[in-house]
């Protein structure tokens, strides 16, 4: 060997010693601080749970630190090999200590590089993981555009090239073929690991083999849409301009009900066609137990006549990683309500750092906690996600049905650039810039449902929602550009759904699933685009989103199963009324604290943390505990709509509270009529006394006290006020 590159390659072998010791020591301090002012995700848990989990605990930071090292060390090694190379070209001594200060250098450089990239084109990632208020990165963040990252990309790597191209040329030069040879193979390494890091590139169009027969089926949904934000509703802005397009060719269903306004109960309904008090699933929060559904759901079904199926979902759809559906292909992470996957997202510093370099490829193989972190969008990983999920059934003779979940619009309203700033006041300076503001952390979602409205910037947080809107409708444009561009559009059913809405403040309270008088959480957007219907519809039915699963089966030429319980909304589609008038039944989900304008004499329990428990420490699955599931489920506030009448109610420690809407003529359910047309009230009761007798879990004071006997009149009362009812 040539005593140049005997020379050169022993340089190299010292720098990277010294980046590994730079790369220890950041991370080290990284791991202290995080130390220092420890966080953790996810509701405090009782003493004895952390206790047990405490090696846990301590394994799972270890594995989050053995990562902060590999990606410190893969960014300092580019400052210590420039090191190195600039003592062989100048003939000047190597010193370990430069050389790991020139590597703890480009440490800060790069990281400090993708911080910027990261707080302009995606917010949302550092603001999940950020200690400090979010208003002292504005100063910073008022200075970007993607032209002036562009240019520091351009100098940064630029200079960095050209210097490790001129080394490696010295290098050969003297003689020292094998350590150029070194450069330019950890160079071209670098540039492959940049990329892998990526969200990688699209799937080419496919062309499908299937036979003629039952169709495609390819449900998009975001969590938390609104009904109110499609077009035709009549929002003050125009959001929605693919749904738009698609809804020419579709029908909508502008009246379509959740019964219960949180994403596991909502989706399992959706899914098998069955009321929540029939599956089993009526929140959130689940035993183990209650995982294994008694009835069928629209995945298993359809495989069973030779469809394949897919999930593809971000954080906001991992409660059905703990259902089986009888989906074939998951593209998911697993269930976030596990104590031990967030005790592996770890402290919020190290979390941060990770965070910056795992939004891609490999974070979503190595580091998942990170990469599916909630609050971090990932609608356009989503939706590239589904594109890929459809080339890949599509290369099948069979048809598929995928179903694709996204969190788009879920708080905190976070966006990548440029939604998030889409309709937001340029002039705004405060804490809810790039999302809605304290939102990072579930003690403080838990906190905040108790707040008045005076403590949000509502203004901005519902710029914010509108402009993640727009993201989702700019992701389902893509979606079906490459359905069309792949020749499958005319083969494919494709509905898009929302899993419940969101109130902001229209009845005193913010959120999902906390109050049955308004139907903003209550009520989503359907639309149903069969090919073989193009005919636009508006179908003004009031329906329920337990209606999907029968109505794919009957258009995919499918039996019903007995178990479900939902009806066909086929006959809108061709233009047909339904034959009966369905009655929509809905109810609000367990509570985290008490709610603003909750009636003083209402039924209560423990606020969220009183109520949990880990009941099976080796799933770490976090679930209400036995003793309180009988109340939590007394305790929920219900409504029925029927037509354009809507009754709710509220269950108080003596007797109820009922009230009266006309949707026709209230549709934001503001004037209580219910003094003035007690016989609708009366009937709408029964009706809904007849759905809660039904409930095997816990029968509500009111409905059991209605059992055995046809339901009275309630007892007239002031206009507005409600009525209390034995």
């Amino acid at each position: 060997m040539n005593p140049f590159d005997a020379l050169a390659l022993d340089t190299m072998l010292r720098a990277t010693v010294a980046d590994a010791v730079a790369a220890g020591v950041f991370t080290l301090l990284v791991l202290v601080k995080s130390l220092s002012d420890f966080t953790r995700t996810g509701p405090q848990m009782t003493e004895e749970v952390l206790r047990h989990y405490r090696l846990y605990l301590a394994g799972s930071l270890a594995r989050l630190a053995f990562y902060a090292f590999v990606i410190a060390f893969a960014l300092g090694l580019t400052g210590a090999l420039a090191y190195a190379l600039g003592t062989l070209v100048l003939g000047a001594p190597f010193d370990a200590i430069a050389a790991a200060a020139a590597a703890l250098a480009a440490i800060l450089l790069l990281t400090a590089r993708q911080f910027l990239h990261t707080l302009l084109h995606s917010p949302g990632v550092i603001a999940s993981s950020f200690l400090y208020s979010t208003a002292r990165l504005l100063p910073v963040w008022d200075r970007l555009t993607p032209a002036r990252l562009r240019l520091l990309d351009a100098l940064l790597f630029g200079v960095l090239a050209l210097w490790l191209a001129a080394g490696a040329a010295v290098l050969a030069s003297r003689g020292g073929w094998i350590a150029a040879a070194v450069v330019l193979v950890l160079a071209a390494a670098g540039v492959a690991a940049w990329r892998l890091a990526g969200s990688g590139p699209e799937p080419a169009p496919v062309r499908q083999a299937k036979k003629p027969g039952r169709p495609n089926i390819l449900m998009i949904g975001s969590d938390t849409l609104r009904a109110d934000r499609l077009g035709g509703a009549g929002y003050r802005r125009a959001l929605t301009p693919a749904l738009d397009r698609l809804a020419r060719r579709a029908t909508i269903l502008t009246d379509c009900y959740v019964p219960c306004a949180r994403t596991a109960p909502s989706v399992v309904s959706m899914l098998t066609g069955t009321w929540p008090h029939t599956h089993g699933v009526r929140d959130t929060f689940v035993t183990p137990e209650q995982t294994r559904l008694p009835v069928p759901a629209l995945p298993s079904i359809l495989r069973g006549v030779g469809y394949r199926s897919a999930i593809v979902c971000d954080w906001a759809g991992s409660d059905a990683e703990k259902f089986d559906f009888g989906f074939e292909h998951a593209d998911m992470p697993t269930d976030q309500w596990n104590i031990k996957y967030l005790l592996r997202q770890g402290p919020k510093d190290l979390r941060l750092f990770l965070s910056l370099f795992t939004q891609g490829r490999l974070g979503k193989v190595f580091l998942p906690e990170v990469y599916y972190l909630g609050g971090i969008p990932l609608t356009e990983e989503i939706g590239l996600d589904t594109r890929r999920m459809i080339a890949r059934l599509a290369r099948k003779d069979e048809p598929f049905f995928i179903m694709s979940f996204m969190a788009t619009t879920h708080p905190p309203f976070t966006s990548k650039h440029p939604y998030y700033q889409m309709f937001s006041d340029p002039a705004y300076r405060g804490e809810s810039k790039f999302g809605m503001a304290k939102l990072r952390d579930p003690w403080e979602i838990i906190r905040r449902q108790g707040e008045p409205r005076s403590e949000f910037d509502l203004e901005q947080i519902i710029d914010l929602y509108d402009g993640c809107v727009r993201n989702f409708d700019d992701e389902v444009a893509r979606v079906l550009d490459y359905l069309q561009a792949s020749g499958l559009a005319d083969d494919t059913i494709v509905v898009v759904y929302s899993d419940h809405g969101f109130e902001f403040f229209e009845h005193e309270t913010w959120g999902q699933g906390n109050t049955a008088v308004g139907d903003f959480s209550a009520r989503v957007p359907i639309i149903v685009a069969d090919p073989r219907h193009p005919q636009p519809r508006k179908a003004g039915e009031v329906v329920r989103t337990i209606d999907l699963a029968p109505t794919l089966l009957e258009l995919a030429g499918v039996p019903v199963p007995p178990t479900v319980e939902g009806v066909s909304l086929a006959p809108l589609l061709r233009g047909e009324p339904l034959v009966q008038e369905l009655p929509a039944f809905y109810e609000t989900g367990v509570w985290l604290t008490d709610l603003p304008g909750t009636p003083d004499d209402h039924i209560r329990y423990p606020h969220l943390p009183e109520l949990l428990e880990v009941p099976d420490k080796a799933s770490g699955m976090i679930a209400l505990k036995p003793r309180y599931m009988q109340v939590v489920v007394e305790a929920k506030d219900r409504m029925v709509r029927v037509g354009n009448w809507k009754l709710s109610y509220q269950p108080l420690n003596r007797g109820a509270l009922y009230k009266l809407f006309d949707i026709a003529d209230d549709p934001g359910c503001q004037r209580d009529v219910l003094a003035r047309y007690p016989d609708v009230a009366a009937r709408l009761r029964a009706i809904l006394d007849g759905w809660l007798l039904a409930d095997e879990l816990g029968r509500p004071r009111a409905a059991a006290s209605a059992a055995g006997s046809a339901p009275q009149a309630p007892a007239a009362a002031p206009a507005g006020t409600g009525c209390v009812a034995p």
